[in-house]
């Protein structure tokens, strides 16, 4: 190989790529490109811990400085790659990749872990000064600025990031409203009742929160914003606008090579384009369900970037890795920490554990009986027994699940027809 292995996006898919493929006992070069000045680092804290002041930039680096040279990763920094092809003939994969500022890179190996950018609202004032999203290191710096001498903040999206957000602006103080456009928060992932949940416990402790509200325009002087204007003729004042409607897959690079894209890059559970020789890992991507392979889905998480980069990494040296794994996420909104395992999407069946007013249940997700997934809410001893039920193929009994006396984990069994895989 001449121009070994070039991943494009320097992201924690991006990252892992690397690493995996160095763990694998990858010799060839490997070239990590990424557009931002910062070398790869976590995302979550940015909404978290970070606007909170409880950790600092260098504490989000995925890697010590010294790792990438150690690793023979040559990490190229504040580089956007803008257009990729790949040669008409010779080796299967190879080709040529080049970035804004004129610079260029042969590969023999290509992999994209190009992420997601921000959805922004076209709508009159929404350039102005104040207005921000939440998505990389850049934009948490500037929302953390902000904030220090904000009054008023106004969350345009009821989602995880939003409610974060404004739970984190409340917490310093702020008056906070949560603009959201559905008639419910978190609505694509979670039930009513938890919907519900989180919309009484941002009000309780001071948060406004508008639901089936649009917004229309933002109001300025001397360039920066001073209200967000909504459909029904609403004026919220506002020093801060922080939006969080939603991100939409970085498929460009994918399109000038041909590949399939549906809601993003489609690929197979080994993380293959429609171009074998081509993978893909991340945000960007769309992939089989992780448990059933029935399906596709779009996964925003780090425990799917990490799974996906890594059989990425292993199918481009030949070999597989097991892709059948539980996904799990997590959302701290102050002291309210949400975790999930699983996917619920098609439940038919919803079992609460525990009372909401307590800030401390579990709801847990059945379709025709059998267990999809699990919100639980300050609840980690559930989460952890639904995970490990649906990572061993067992379940919980959806008539027995309800009685938050017993342990969860006392009440898993093997799924019916389904011998229950070690742990």
């Amino acid at each position: 190989m001449t121009g070994g292995t070039l991943i494009v996006g320097a992201s924690q898919a991006g990252l892992q790529l690397a690493a995996s493929l160095r763990k694998f006992g990858d010799t060839e070069p490997i070239t990590l490109v990424g557009e931002e000045s910062h070398p790869p680092y976590q995302r979550p804290p940015l909404s978290k811990e970070y606007l909170t002041g409880e950790a600092d930039l260098e504490s989000l680096a995925l890697r010590a400085p010294s790792y990438y040279a150690d690793a023979g990763i040559d990490l190229v920094r504040g580089e956007r790659v803008t257009e990729v092809s790949l040669s008409a003939s010779g080796r299967p994969g190879s080709g040529l990749a080049g970035t804004a500022s004129g610079r260029s890179f042969a590969f023999d190996r290509l992999a994209l872990t190009v992420g997601a950018a921000p959805r922004r609202l076209d709508v009159p004032g929404a350039r102005l000064d104040g207005i921000c999203c939440l998505r990389d290191r850049d934009d948490a710096v500037r929302v953390r600025a902000c904030l220090a001498s904000s009054a008023h903040v106004v969350v345009v999206g009821g989602g995880f990031i939003g409610l974060e957000a404004a739970a984190v602006a409340r917490g310093l103080g702020k008056a906070v409203t949560v603009v959201e456009a559905a008639d419910r928060l978190i609505s694509r992932a979670v039930a009513p009742l938890v919907s519900e949940f989180y919309r009484q416990a941002h009000l309780r402790r001071g948060t406004r929160v508008l639901l089936s509200a649009s917004v229309v325009g933002f109001d300025g002087a001397a360039g920066r914003v001073t209200a967000v204007r909504l459909a029904d003729g609403t004026v919220l004042p506002a020093d801060l606008v922080l939006v969080g409607v939603g991100v939409l897959p970085r498929t460009e690079l994918a399109e000038q090579l041909g590949l399939a894209c549906d809601r993003g890059i489609v690929v197979d559970s080994q993380a293959r384009t429609s171009d074998p020789h081509v993978h893909a890992a991340g945000d960007c991507t769309v992939q089989p369900h992780p448990l059933t392979g029935a399906g596709t889905v779009r996964l925003e998480s780090v425990q799917n970037a990490v799974a996906q980069a890594t059989a990425a990494a292993a199918s481009m040296l030949g070999r597989s890795v097991e892709t059948r794994s539980v996904p799990w996420f997590w959302s701290s909104q102050g002291d309210l920490k949400l975790q999930i395992a699983g996917l619920s999407t098609g439940y038919d069946e919803v079992v609460v554990r525990g009372e909401p007013d307590s800030e401390r249940f579990s709801v847990l997700y059945y379709r025709q009986g059998e267990l999809l997934a699990i919100d639980a809410v300050n609840s980690p001893a559930d989460y952890m027994a639904v995970r490990k039920a649906l990572t061993q193929g067992r379940t919980v009994p959806a008539g027995a699940a309800a009685d938050a006396g017993t342990p969860l984990k006392a009440l898993l069994t093997a799924r019916p027809g389904v011998a229950a895989a070690s742990s």
